[in-house]
């Protein structure tokens, strides 16, 4: 196999510093914390041998065609999966709910997944219940609300657009997001209201495959979609679409996907799961290192076998180089990111929350949960803060985090029920 350059298990980023990480390693106090539990657990190497081996070394990770999977097929192809004792079989899916069905069957062991699925899985939301299990977060940001073409020369080139020409031209207008309890739906649903349109009144929203969304808006099937990249990238390439918005305007430094897998199986597999979650860590670190890693990235990923689209399609957007096909271009700091020093993997109880208050909001959920317990029982911080420790990892010194919406609002996780009740346009 290949040599491939990596950095050190302490080494930071190379790339400019932003202040959100500067916040965050603040808080973390450097990766003391994460030495510290490393000391604590007694372990000096990887946790590939004796009675800390993983029980399972072959794992099937299934994935669905986004920029957002690399650091799962990285962790496999730069064999940083080996070196805590497992292999990574990254399986391409076709659909979230094809990979919500295998999880279910345990036909996947682990997925990429989208953050609300798995909460909806665990509460049972549109399938059968099932306890779910969140090991880390796989990203921030990088998603985007497409508008078509038809819309854009109509004046519709962002929100205030949009509801200018609901309200003009009345008609029936269709927009698709991923996954009815997804990161894209709620996205979809909290900008659309956030412009005084309600998602479910004004509007008729479908399913769609991320795969899927350019060539069915080529066809004319939607009016608008929130997907995650290459695909909102592709739409302006090829001609048919815009970018109204990315999904770091709306929430930034918002939670995206997840590696989620059944509590049944981070029950039977712990060892694995923490080796898993350790492997991917650092795919996540090597991804946000550098440009050039970033770049080998993207030739990897656009392969036929993973997301199949061009280089250019997913390198553009992971540099925070956007256009938004009317001839604005502009450079976001906030694009995508993996790692960025920790702060992007700890999966934070704030965040599953949110998704909860949220599916709460437009009816997904008959009543109020207990928010913090869900949290609590999905978001599985002792696997992570064992990876975290193994790869020296820095940890926050709190288990909830806040943040300002686009509407204004501040979503800090201490008081959901009173926070999912608050908005005006709801089901």
């Amino acid at each position: 196999m290949a040599q491939h350059p990596l950095p050190p298990p302490s080494a930071a980023p190379q790339t400019s510093a932003a202040p959100q990480r500067r916040r965050f390693l603040r808080q973390a106090g450097s990766t003391v914390l994460g030495a510290a539990l490393y000391s604590q657990l007694g372990h000096s190497g990887a946790w590939a041998a004796g009675s800390d081996a993983p029980e399972k070394k072959e794992v099937k990770i299934g994935f669905i065609p986004l920029t957002d999977c690399a650091s799962v097929v990285m962790a496999s192809v730069l064999g940083l999966d080996q070196k805590y004792g497992v292999k990574i079989i990254p399986s391409k899916e076709a659909s979230w709910a094809g990979v919500r069905d295998k999880l279910a069957t345990g036909e996947l062991d682990l997925a990429h997944a989208l953050y609300g699925l798995v909460y909806g899985m665990h509460l049972g939301i549109g399938s059968a219940r099932q306890d779910m299990a969140v090991l880390m977060n796989l990203n921030h940001n990088g998603q985007a609300i497409t508008l078509s073409k038809k819309l854009a020369e109509q004046g519709a080139v962002n929100g205030a657009g949009l509801a200018q020409l609901m309200a003009r031209e009345k008609r029936e207008y269709t927009f698709a997001q991923t996954f009815p309890t997804g990161t894209h739906a709620m996205w979809l649903y909290y900008w659309l209201a956030a412009h005084g349109i309600h998602p479910m009144r004004n509007a008729k929203v479908i399913t769609v495959p991320p795969p899927q969304m350019v060539a069915n808006m080529r066809v004319g099937n939607m009016d608008g979609f929130c997907v995650g990249e290459p695909w909102n990238q592709r739409a302006i390439a090829d001609g048919i679409g815009v970018t109204a918005t990315t999904t770091q305007a709306i929430w930034k430094d918002h939670p995206e996907k997840v590696l989620a897998t059944t509590g049944e199986w981070v029950q039977k597999h712990p060892h694995t799961a923490r080796a898993v979650t350790a492997a991917i860590l650092e795919a996540s670190r090597w991804i946000d290192d550098s440009l050039a890693n970033k770049t080998k990235m993207a030739e990897t990923v656009a392969q036929k076998s993973y997301i199949n689209t061009s280089v250019d399609a997913i390198s553009q957007r992971i540099l925070g180089r956007y256009q938004d096909g009317m001839g604005k271009t502009w450079d976001d700091p906030d694009h995508m990111k993996f790692y960025n020093g920790g702060a992007v993997n700890f999966p934070y109880l704030s965040d599953g929350m949110w998704f909860l208050t949220q599916h709460k909001r437009w009816g997904l959920l008959k009543d109020h949960p207990d928010y913090l317990a869900v949290a609590k029982a999905v978001n599985r911080m002792d696997i992570y803060k064992q990876a975290a420790a193994a790869t020296r990892t820095a940890l926050p010194s709190n288990d909830m985090r806040s943040h300002k919406l686009v509407d204004g609002l501040v979503w800090d996780g201490k008081n959901p029920q009173k926070y999912a009740d608050s908005f005006q346009l709801r089901a």
